[in-house]
């Protein structure tokens, strides 16, 4: 499966620690295993899924998108307060 990142996604990514981005890696890897796994948005946000997981101990949001069958686009990452508000843009 081919993976996709948004530029506001990739900006969030470069100023994670070396352990943040081990454990973001392990939630890309359950994703790409089974994209399913997130929680559908409705409403202004149809078509996005939002997948919850541990970062160093702090629950982090994962927003993504699947285009097609073999393409994964990562959105948004960070924590619940103000995140949906950023994803609507």
């Amino acid at each position: 499966m081919r993976v996709i990142t948004a530029p506001s996604f990739a900006r969030t990514v470069k100023k994670l620690h070396k352990n943040q981005k081990a454990d973001l890696d392990t939630a890309v890897r359950t994703l790409v295993d089974n994209p399913l796994l997130g929680d559908p948005k409705v409403g202004d946000l149809a078509g996005v899924r939002v997948f919850k997981f541990r970062m160093t101990g702090q629950l982090c949001l994962l927003a993504y998108t699947q285009p097609d069958e073999d393409t994964l686009k990562l959105l948004a990452l960070g924590q619940h307060e103000n995140f949906y508000r950023d994803i609507k843009r």
